[in-house]
């Protein structure tokens, strides 16, 4: 497949300064690019690689100066979902997805399923599920029972989804997930632990996607609740009764306490830790390896362990740095009072 550059700044919205007669073939990052693709620049930061790649033209913003660069570029307000749209022009759709439901499937009683349903080899479908339409379960799969899957969800091989689990539409679940296992509770009496019971559901909104091996655990009584358009990346540990807004960013490794509440367009950077029952505010920021031992407001970026203010952790480990030159003055001051002292006791 190939277009024109001016063909492509017509289906993305964008304007050609240069050869806008170029063809291009493919699409790749700015590294890999070689001759015939097109690549992307968002952060004017690494504008220095534009006048290395092979790339035969580039999606760009405003911010860069495009008369500075050696090739035709396409100027967009924004050049990473632009870029999105380009990628799929070129890619071909992807293969392999299961297309009907497979003869080593167990199917159980009272199951509904929607229309154009896939279900891969020895998938595990429990009694009373019900699937919605056009949504694809790969091998190895286990849907306990009286669980609703909404239409258009993709559920890749080796997830395990427990009983009475309610997942919306277009939701993408990667393998070795386990979504609605018990939560951790238990009473200690005289040494030894006793199970508290976890009897309540997790609930996954429309269009949120969850990376490779995230646990989320079901509510001791009510809901776990991930809210629409939340993206959560590998490794994810979600306990009991957490909520989670919409349009929130999980990065990998983190881990959130049980009832802890976060709000809607949240960042919790990677291996984060919250302790149970705070509020993270909307729009809030965690970045990568803090630990959350209290509430965050809204529109606050907070880091550091204990997870403080940023430009309040930035100026702690500004101070650290200084901790030698400290030592070596306070040293210094010492000998000087302990002769000043020698001198006034002669």
């Amino acid at each position: 497949m190939q277009k024109t550059l001016k063909e492509i700044a017509k289906l993305i919205g964008g304007r050609v300064v240069g050869d806008g007669d170029v063809l291009i073939t493919g699409a790749s990052g700015i590294r890999e690019a070689t001759e015939g693709d097109i690549t992307f620049l968002s952060n004017p930061k690494y504008s220095s690689l534009m006048d290395k790649t092979r790339a035969s033209s580039i999606v760009t913003s405003a911010e860069i100066d495009a008369q500075k660069i050696n090739k035709p570029v396409i100027l967009i307000d924004n050049p990473s979902l632009a870029f999105v749209k380009i990628i799929s022009m070129f890619t071909p759709e992807e293969a392999g997805h299961p297309k009907a439901i497979d003869f080593t499937a167990v199917v159980g009683k009272n199951v509904i399923l929607g229309r154009d349903v896939a279900i891969g080899a020895y998938s595990v479908i429990a009694d009373d599920v019900e699937i919605g339409d056009n949504t694809i379960i790969y091998a190895g799969c286990y849907i306990g029972h009286h669980t609703k899957i909404g239409n258009n969800t993709l559920i890749y091989p080796h997830v395990s989804i427990r009983e009475r689990i309610n997942i919306g539409n277009r939701v993408v679940i990667h393998s070795g997930s386990v979504i609605g296992s018990d939560g951790f509770g238990f009473a200690t009496i005289k040494g030894a632990h006793h199970k508290i019971p976890q009897v309540g559901t997790v609930e996954i909104g429309d269009d949120v996607e969850i990376g490779a091996n995230v646990t989320i655990d079901r509510a001791r009584f009510d809901k776990t609740i991930i809210g629409r358009g939340t993206k959560i990346d590998n490794l994810v540990q979600i306990a009991h009764n957490v909520v989670i807004g919409e349009n929130s960013l999980i990065v990998a490794q983190v881990g959130i306490s049980g009832s802890t509440i976060i709000g809607n367009s949240v960042t919790l950077g990677g291996q984060a830790g919250l302790v149970g029952h705070i509020n993270i505010g909307d729009n809030a920021i965690v970045t990568a390896q803090s630990g959350v031992a209290k509430s965050v407001p809204k529109d606050t970026m907070v880091s550091g362990y204990p997870a403080r203010p940023y430009m309040t952790t930035q100026r702690v480990n500004a101070s650290l740095q200084n901790l030698p030159k400290l030592f070596d003055l306070v040293k210094e001051l010492k000998k000087k009072i302990d002769s000043l002292e020698a001198k006034l006791n002669k």
